[in-house]
């Protein structure tokens, strides 16, 4: 489990925390972070320690595999290092598939499947600009096989950051839209969490407290983004999330999610809320208890109606149209979800035609 360095300002203390675990840096970000003024905040913080650093910044919002090529063979390039994963989750996911590859010379990230067996990856300081994803808290990340047109799974026990270090400060700057993308992304965490067939009483416990942290929080943060204390309180749920989801698995929302987000390159958090309540609708009786506890934390009598109060209240829900699918495309997005990984945690196991039915619906 990475440890946990949480508060304003915490980035400040990134050379002390390299010098923990090397003496070189190497930051991977995505190619848009740098207009934040966050990448130059950082290459000034170590520039002023002495410590030397080099920027990658080749990184999509969705990354592919060929993203986690160039990288590691950069990093490989570099030489010996510590990986600085700096942004969003895409970011953090990317920078774990390039740790991994740079540290077993002529893999690729193709051989993802294989890689789990792997030589160990070169180590990882986690600084997520986000709150959502709680990849800080694992050692796997979700990347996109550009030829087969789906999801996969790149990770390794080593490549869990040493260090996550939370610094609200951070998130000030996230555009509305960005903070509800994220930040639905980690109240599905918390709800699938509590659903998943691998659910335990430390998963549930993290899970329950980042959906009543997330779903008070959300709503501020989406309507002023400028609340510090909202924006530290939506990060310490999103980071919870990631640590419950980690024990237990997900389910049939990511399942899709990612499907459609394959499909259409929508962001992640748009893609789940497409489908969230229709899911939970659809699993409700095989997930009676753990709703409660959802309701509970949201302190509400209906689970359902709770996340769809908060959809509507960040605006983020949209029908399936909108998101560029066709009905031609139903059959297919369904059956990648069923054959995704996270959909085998999925409380109520589906049929084909009925995820089919559940996308329909949201046509």
């Amino acid at each position: 489990m990475a440890r946990t360095e949480f508060g304003p300002g915490m980035v400040e203390r990134l050379p002390e925390f390299i010098g923990e675990h090397g003496a070189r840096v190497f930051v991977v970000t995505d190619r848009g972070l740098r207009a934040t003024g966050i990448v130059g905040r950082v290459e000034t913080i170590f520039a002023k320690a002495g410590v030397e650093c080099a920027v990658h910044e080749d990184i999509g919002p969705n990354p592919a595999t060929t993203e986690l090529d160039r990288g590691a063979a950069r990093l490989r390039e570099f030489g010996p290092a510590v990986v600085v994963a700096l942004g969003g989750g895409s970011a953090l996911d990317a920078a774990k598939g390039i740790s991994l590859l740079a540290g077993n010379p002529g893999a690729e990230a193709a051989d993802a499947d294989a890689l789990w067996d792997a030589l160990d990856g070169r180590p990882i300081i986690a600084v997520p600009t986000t709150s959502g994803t709680g990849a800080e808290t694992n050692g796997f990340g979700v990347v996109e096989d550009v030829v087969a047109r789906r999801k996969v799974y790149i990770g390794h026990s080593s490549v869990v950051p040493r260090i996550a270090v939370l610094d609200p400060e951070l998130t000030l700057g996230l555009p509305a839209a960005i903070t509800a993308a994220t930040g639905l992304d980690a109240l599905v965490h918390g709800v699938e969490s509590l659903a998943s067939r691998g659910a335990d009483s430390e998963s549930a416990a993290h899970a329950t407290r980042a959906v009543a942290l997330v779903g008070e929080w959300l709503p501020v943060a989406f309507r002023d983004g400028t609340n510090l204390e909202a924006r530290a309180q939506l990060m310490l749920g999103a980071h919870l999330a990631g640590h419950a989801l980690t024990r237990s698995g997900l389910g049939l929302v990511h399942g899709l999610g990612h499907a459609i987000t394959a499909r259409t390159g929508t962001p992640h958090g748009v893609a789940l809320a497409a489908v969230l309540e229709e899911v939970m609708r659809f699993s409700a009786e095989a997930a009676a208890g753990p709703y409660a506890q959802v309701a509970d934390a949201l302190h509400a009598q209906s689970a359902v109606d709770a996340v769809g109060a908060i959809s509507g209240a960040i605006g983020i829900k949209r029908p399936l149209r909108d998101l560029g699918l066709t009905r031609e495309d139903l059959p297919a997005v369904a059956q990648a979800a069923l054959a995704d990984a996270v959909t085998k945690n999925t409380p109520k196991a589906p049929h084909q035609a009925e995820v089919e039915e559940l996308l329909a619906s949201v046509y």
